[in-house]
């Protein structure tokens, strides 16, 4: 009969239970008996904890003890990424690009002129297949991928799911009719996340075309073009005549270059989820872009809490194809289910990191949702979690908004941020609200109110919306949650000292036979040598004893025994002085 294996096991803190019968020898039935025995009513696929597999598996004669907890998703990814980069370097990428702008200002057709006229090489017949991105070619033969998106709310939304997916965003602005609502929310949305903005002056060849005064109005709002001193490329268009797209392209690809875009081809592949459907044919159809690493057919990839094996891979113009590199969109047979869009997805090892993975989303996705409000900030700036207060500011009238701005700026400083993401007048949006979840923002409302729509979508997505009739109200609100943002001051102070009266040793150590001459000394304490009034060592207590007890605090005129930390040069004479920092 064959003999079970004993002896000391290293158990994770989470397990499935067939993984626990597999760790232990035993067969999932028995194992489940046992657990049932123990008061924990578990089947084969249910997570059990560290406490009751240790339970099952020292009553089974093994020695358990709990292993170090596996690194979180986010940290998952990064060593991921850094064991492939230490073999192979990070090689430049192709640019991502989204386009934006106001409604009928001819996004969709400089969209259509790019893709017409400038699909990669290799593709016959034009774009055969819908997959949320697609990739063209410059004329000296570089690629550039675009995604079609509907436009700044579908942008937004998917940044609101944690996808930074866009290294470039243009802002389509009609010559004939200027900037508009519109044009301004995507400029917001872009800048909000913190993407640089190329200009497309569009619809040059119209004959009521006036470049001069979008460009004034451009700067108004804070995009100030290159002709005018600033940093924004304005690139004049006609996607109508296809007139200097080739210009377009290259000056992506110069803001790109800046940006030193760079990505590991070799290692496993991260990206993001684009779009998804059901296809009656081929079944669930995921659009994805790849970010980082190669995508590979056979490879398992995670995406929140689904997973799969990629059966199947088909590029921009429906041919199949068995990898996908950086910046590469596709289209992945993978999934059992419908992803949701803007989803991160990453290939793993085996099914086993896969379930690790998702057990990981599962818990970081339930500590994420935590709402961003002025009542909360101050306890998520102390977990390190905010660092600047992000505000959408809506207001009845413009004369409310300049006073309200104006406002908000004198309290921003250098330790303590305030960033209007938005400002606008009129009632709060649901494109409102949806920005401010992306971006982490509370949605001020001053003498107005949030349409019906969007106020089912801030509870949705947790979005705390504050509502002021008077100025000084608002600020006092702001003011109170900002001094909760300001950096801890501490300051050092003395509890007492004890002088060495006599040194013991005990194997290598010396320990201080000590009287408190004045004050305390508590276990906990910072301590500080001294010898001849010079500070001779820092640390802390190793150990603080009266007779063979160790204790907590010793007072004053009473006798101790002591080490310090780091330091075995106890001497006769010296002085240990114990303080506390205090916060201020």
């Amino acid at each position: 009969m064959k003999t079970r294996p004993t002896g000391p096991i290293e158990l994770p803190s989470t397990m499935l239970v067939k993984d626990l019968a597999e760790i232990l020898t035993v067969s999932p039935n028995e194992l489940i008996t046992k657990l049932i025995a123990s008061g924990i009513f578990a089947n084969i696929n249910q997570v059990i904890d560290y406490k009751a597999a240790a339970a099952v598996a020292t009553e089974l004669g093994f020695e358990p003890s709990e292993a170090a907890p596996p690194p979180s998703v986010s940290a998952a990814k990064t060593e991921m990424i850094s064991k492939s980069a230490e073999n192979h370097p990070r090689l430049a990428r192709p640019p991502v690009v989204v386009v934006m702008g106001h409604v009928d200002h001819g996004k969709t057709s400089l969209l259509d002129a790019i893709r017409k006229t400038k699909v990669a090489a290799g593709e016959a017949g034009g774009i055969t297949q819908h997959i949320g991105a697609y990739q063209v070619e410059t004329a000296d033969g570089r690629p550039v991928t675009f995604l079609d998106t509907p436009g700044h709310e579908a942008f937004t939304a998917m940044r609101a799911r944690g996808a930074k997916v866009t290294d470039v965003a243009i802002i389509v602005v009609a010559a004939d009719d200027g900037v508009m609502p519109q044009t301004i929310e995507a400029i917001d949305h872009a800048r909000a996340a913190q993407v640089p903005i190329l200009v497309a002056l569009n619809k040059i060849d119209k004959p009521n075309a006036n470049p001069d005064f979008v460009k004034q109005q451009l700067a108004e709002h804070g995009v100030v073009i290159e002709e005018y001193g600033g940093d924004v490329v304005l690139v004049p268009v006609s996607a109508k005549k296809g007139e200097n797209i080739n210009t377009l392209l290259d000056m992506v690809l110069l803001v790109a270059d800046v940006q030193d875009l760079k990505a590991n081809p070799k290692g496993h592949a991260v990206g993001t989820v684009l779009e998804a459907r059901v296809d009656k044919n081929s079944g669930i159809v995921a659009n994805i872009l790849v970010q980082d690493g190669t995508l590979k057919i056979g490879d398992i990839i995670v995406t929140g809490t689904l997973s799969g094996k990629v059966r199947a891979m088909f590029d921009d113009t429906g041919a199949r194809v068995k990898t996908a590199g950086p910046s590469k969109p596709v289209s992945v047979l993978a999934l059992s289910e419908v992803p949701t869009a803007g989803d991160q997805f990453r290939a793993v090892a085996d099914e086993r990191a896969a379930r690790r993975l998702i057990e990981e989303h599962r818990d970081e996705a339930a500590s994420a949702n935590a709402v961003v409000s002025l009542d909360t900030l101050y306890t998520q700036m102390q977990q390190g979690k905010v660092k600047e207060l992000n505000l959408l500011l809506k207001a009845d009238v413009q004369g409310s908004l300049d006073a309200l701005r104006n406002q908000l700026t004198k309290i921003s400083t250098d330790q303590l941020k305030v960033r209007l993401i938005h400002e606008g007048v009129g009632n709060i949006s649901e494109a409102d609200v949806h920005l401010a979840s992306a971006s982490k923002a509370i949605i001020i409302g001053f003498n107005t109110k949030p349409d019906g729509a969007a106020q089912r979508v801030a509870q949705n997505e947790h979005v705390d919306i504050r509502f002021y009739d008077v100025i000084y109200k608002l600020v006092d609100d702001i003011e109170a949650a900002l001094k909760g943002m300001l950096e801890p001051v501490y300051k050092e102070v003395v509890e007492g000292h004890a002088e060495v009266m006599q040194i013991f040793k005990s194997g290598k150590m010396l320990i201080g036979g000590c009287r408190v001459t004045d004050g305390k000394l508590t276990r906990n304490a910072l301590v500080k040598v001294l010898r001849g009034g010079k500070e001779v060592a820092t640390g802390s207590f190793g150990s603080l004893k009266r007779g063979k007890d160790d204790v907590r605090e010793v007072n004053t005129g009473f006798e101790c025994g002591l080490t310090v930390d780091g330091f075995n040069d106890l001497q006769m004479g010296d002085i240990v002085q114990a303080s506390v920092k205090v916060r201020v």
